[in-house]
């Protein structure tokens, strides 16, 4: 079945929106800090851990998604998936105990974790594979809007509605996106239905496993991923807001910076990566743009808000090459286990906000002076400092390790 470059941009689209909502899910937390610590009392490495729940399961899945997408195709699977995300808000708005919302967590990142692999699968099935990188970072464009979303417009419907509230929103959300997808993402072509059954799911794993470029592109994607997450994705917005003296509002828009650069910078690089035919040398640039802006945040924070804005947007324009690393990962591996190596490689950049979320937390709670405010824990600057240079550790490593990857100029190597 040939689907016309119509109905490919519609499905695509859709895959974005919901990598996009998924954004939205994952950094929520970040505008919720003080009431899910006061309607739980808990303290920053509970808050962490709560959050992180998030990425435990939508990192620990990838590799099952990658495989199933490869098998099955994306559309059944990002549909039924966005149903559960629904239930799984539901449960989350309804919690009463740091348990239940954990669970509740959990299964929302287990849910959208089929967005971002079958968007990826999306691209594969229906668009030029010259035009991959550039896909790769629109989708990470367009899921940085979602991000974007997720700090001060989601704060001011916080405020309005509650975080109960709002988690039924998204909840309404994820069905309106569950039946879109459903009815207008294509079905695979006989042929394409076909190499997906014969792809041995298992056979593959091992083959991705055991190609240690695919591990440099994890580290890499790891590092650079983790300011965006650990940062960006929770524990900015309550720096800014008790230690630099702005508003969670303020706050918000000003860490939401981070996501900006992002987004503005994903596509254009992925684009540039094809033009020149180079990968390792976007992704050395980048990485060392990130590392500096955020040794310059951390420890010398700017004055001028305007300033720290701009240095939070360098942040995440450096960061945003780590979006090359998809089309490493993939030229570097068959193209019959591509979704299984873009899960593996998706696994680990997730992954990074399981470990960066809580560690920061943790970091936190182990330098607290006992105060509180409102029955929720309040840090000082040094131990934010303390925290928040575990990022610059990770950031290094990313550094490092592009220095190691292979360059494919833009060819499938295996």
């Amino acid at each position: 079945m040939s689907v016309s470059r119509q109905r490919a941009i519609i499905a695509f689209t859709l895959g974005t929106l919901f990598f996009a909502y998924a954004f939205i899910q994952r950094v929520s937390p970040s505008v919720m800090t003080s009431e899910l610590m006061r309607d739980f009392s808990v303290g920053g490495a509970a808050l962490g851990s709560l959050s992180a729940f998030y990425f435990y399961s939508y990192a620990s899945i990838q590799l099952p998604v990658g495989m199933l997408t490869d098998h099955f195709g994306p559309r059944k699977l990002m549909s039924g998936a966005a149903v559960l995300c629904a239930l799984a808000s539901i449960g989350f708005g309804l919690s009463d105990s740091i348990l239940t919302a954990s669970l509740g967590r959990a299964l929302i990142g287990a849910t959208v974790a089929f967005g971002f692999v079958g968007t990826m699968a999306i691209a594969g099935y229906w668009f030029k594979p010259s035009q991959y990188a550039m896909l790769a970072g629109f989708l990470q464009a367009v899921g940085m809007s979602g991000a974007i979303f997720g700090q001060a417009p989601l704060r001011h419907l916080v405020e309005g509605m509650g975080w109960r509230g709002t988690m039924y929103l998204l909840a309404v959300i994820a069905v309106m996106l569950a039946v879109l997808v459903f009815t207008l993402v294509p079905q695979r072509s006989r042929e394409q239905k076909q190499a997906g059954a014969k792809s041995k799911i298992l056979d593959g794993l091992k083959e991705i496993a055991h190609n240690f470029q695919t591990w440099v592109c994890a580290i890499i994607g790891f590092g650079m991923a983790a300011t965006m997450l650990g940062f960006g994705g929770l524990w900015g917005v309550p720096w800014l807001s008790t230690v630099k003296g702005y508003s969670t509002v303020q706050a918000a828009g000003i860490t939401s910076m981070l996501f900006v650069g992002w987004a503005c910078l994903s596509p254009l690089l992925g684009w540039l990566s094809d033009r020149i035919q180079r990968r390792n040398l976007i992704l050395q640039t980048g990485a060392v743009i990130s590392l500096l802006s955020l040794i310059t945040i951390i420890h010398f924070t700017p004055h001028s808000t305007v300033v720290l804005m701009a240095m939070i947007f360098l942040c995440g324009a450096g960061g945003s090459a780590m979006t090359v690393c998809f089309s490493s990962v993939k030229e570097l591996n068959s193209l019959n286990y591509s979704s299984t190596s873009l899960g593996l490689m998706n696994m680990c950049i997730v992954g990074s906000g399981a470990v960066m979320q809580p560690l920061i937390g943790w970091l936190l709670d182990l330098n607290w002076d006992d105060s509180l405010v409102d029955g929720a824990r309040i840090y000082s600057s040094d131990a934010y400092v303390t925290a928040l240079s575990s990022l610059i550790v990770v950031n290094t490593a990313a550094l490092l390790a592009s220095f190691i990857l292979r360059e494919t100029h833009c060819r499938q190597i295996r």
